[in-house]
């Protein structure tokens, strides 16, 4: 049994406009979760960005997965593990932040065991501690994923995306929780509103497979969550305008937000330039990220081996 095993996880953004709950793209922004056999006492170490937002307890998400994958397994587990995040990804802003501590906690924990589950099996696990399945697919399998989940199994297909879109992120200050996200979300939709987002989201995925994006500005329209959540963002429509103004080709809530993430070809810095000013003049500081999708997804290398 190795005794330290370390994995690196792609942050996410999710719906991409109307894909709610369905698709997520892999972002070349990361985390990187150790574990490892100590012989002393647990230990859940955050280190890197926002670690006052992450509890460093054995009951953070990531060690809870650790746990499970034991328990799973039959494998005994070893007294003394310590579990060390090395974040990269804002947290609690609409990235995928937990996704990834859980996928961390699964992968390197699988590795431990002598990889008893398939990749298949970890998404299934990950989905089931997440609650959807979108975020943790991307992560795990790198791209654009779109997830289906049937009973307690998640179907997915990757596509690969052109390496000429890139995604500007404004990532405001102010964290947003899920659930609230989630809490302002009406209990029923219309028909027409259903059928609207089936087309988008089925015209997005169409253009991202045959590299078409001259149809994104259509394609990532949504009426499902959205038009809701946006009002729990200041300036929300203000920023979009002024991001299409600047040359983006669509501009969506990455997640639950806040963060706002703008699909561009070309003018990143003037894209983010114009957002950033706008979240200032209602009176939100944000940062500007500019970043390709990640290809790969999720790595996972021993200590005996070179980090990738």
């Amino acid at each position: 049994m190795s005794q330290k095993i370390s994995a690196r996880i792609p942050a996410s953004t999710t719906n991409l406009g109307p894909g709610f709950d369905v698709l997520g793209l892999a972002l070349q922004l990361y985390s990187t979760v150790t574990l490892e056999i100590t012989g002393c006492q647990t230990e859940v170490v955050i280190s890197g960005i926002d670690v006052n937002k992450i509890p460093s307890t054995p009951e953070h998400v990531a060690f809870q997965a650790v746990e499970s994958i034991f328990l799973r397994s039959g494998v005994q587990q070893p007294k003394g593990l310590k579990l060390s995040i090395a974040n990269g990804i804002p947290a609690i802003r609409g990235l995928g932040g937990s996704g990834t501590a859980i996928l961390g906690g699964l992968l390197t924990a699988n590795f431990l065991c002598g990889n008893p589950f398939s990749d298949s099996d970890l998404l299934n696990f990950a989905t089931a501690i997440e609650g959807h399945p979108d975020n943790v697919a991307a992560s795990l399998y790198g791209g654009m994923v779109i997830s289906v989940q049937e009973e307690k199994h998640i179907h997915t297909i990757q596509l690969a995306c052109d390496p000429a879109l890139h995604v500007v992120l404004a990532i405001p200050e102010f964290t947003l929780s899920t659930q609230k996200a989630r809490s302002v979300l009406p209990k029923t939709i219309d028909f027409a509103d259903a059928i609207y987002n089936i087309s988008r989201s089925s015209l997005l995925v169409a253009s991202i497979a045959t590299g078409k994006l001259e149809m994104l500005p259509v394609a990532m329209k949504d009426k499902l969550h959205q038009p809701y959540r946006s009002t729990l963002i200041p300036g929300f429509d203000d920023v979009v305008e002024a991001a299409t103004s600047a040359g983006a080709l669509s501009i969506a809530l990455s997640g639950a937000g806040p963060t706002v993430a703008a699909y561009c070809l070309n003018n990143m810095d003037r894209v983010g330039n114009q957002m950033q000013d706008v979240f200032k003049q209602h009176g939100i500081s944000c940062e500007i990220m500019a970043l390709s999708a990640d290809l790969e997804g999720a790595k996972i290398w021993s200590n005996e081996d070179e980090n990738p």
